[in-house]
């Protein structure tokens, strides 16, 4: 899958939602749920970031829920690529991009939403064909106002911007033309997951799909 093909696959998750959840799970038997929760409230695009021993086999539960489309987050080494592949993950996001990283969600056809900060960050991998990327961390590199000053002299690149995105500055990014989605995990709080509060869950969910 080359990277135009990546960036294709990325811009059609992008928008299905305002909002792609990122879920750092702690216990692969809450994934379940909490996707029927998360796709229940209009967000079906989840992304589980590879942060705990849980988190692939939470991607695998949450490829048996109906409507659910889990990706992997974090993604940081090829071996990162080859498991969440393996666990059934339909896309991949990274903080960051290295060749040896790019060249594995190739082989292993794995579309990546790939990270930048910066725009020599995004111009590069623009060279290398990815149109759509995450801009990461978002707030600490200048929020929405430095993501409309890249869009302005690279306005071919459109954005997902995570990190430090929150209910009440997701309309900031989402007003921007570059910008396609936002993520966020406000919407599932871990008290909440702990609890199985999967129906506050879905109401904030719901409340998220409202932005776009």
């Amino acid at each position: 899958m080359t990277p135009a093909e990546q960036s294709r696959h990325a811009a059609e998750l992008c928008r299905m939602a305002p909002v792609i959840p990122v879920l750092v799970v702690d216990d692969a038997g809450t994934a379940a749920n909490l996707a029927r929760a998360l796709v229940a409230g209009g967000l079906p695009v989840l992304e589980v970031t590879l942060r705990t021993p849980a988190a692939l086999d939470a991607i695998r539960a949450m490829a048996d829920v109906e409507g659910g489309i889990p990706g992997a987050g974090t993604l940081l080494t090829p071996a990162d690529v080859k498991a969440a592949k393996a666990a059934g993950a339909r896309f991949g996001v990274s903080p960051g991009a290295t060749p040896k990283l790019l060249e594995a969600c190739a082989e292993y056809d794995l579309p990546l939403l790939p990270g930048a900060a910066t725009a020599t960050e995004v111009m590069t991998l623009l060279e290398l064909g990815y149109s759509v990327q995450k801009f990461f961390p978002a707030e600490a590199s200048g929020g929405a106002p430095a993501l409309k000053s890249i869009g302005a002299p690279i306005p071919q690149v459109r954005f997902c911007p995570t990190g430090g995105v929150s209910l009440k500055n997701a309309r900031d990014y989402l007003g921007l033309s570059n910008v396609m989605c936002v993520g966020g995990s406000w919407v599932a709080p871990p008290g909440m997951v702990t609890a199985g509060e999967w129906a506050g869950i879905t109401a904030l969910a719901s409340e998220a799909a409202k932005l776009g």
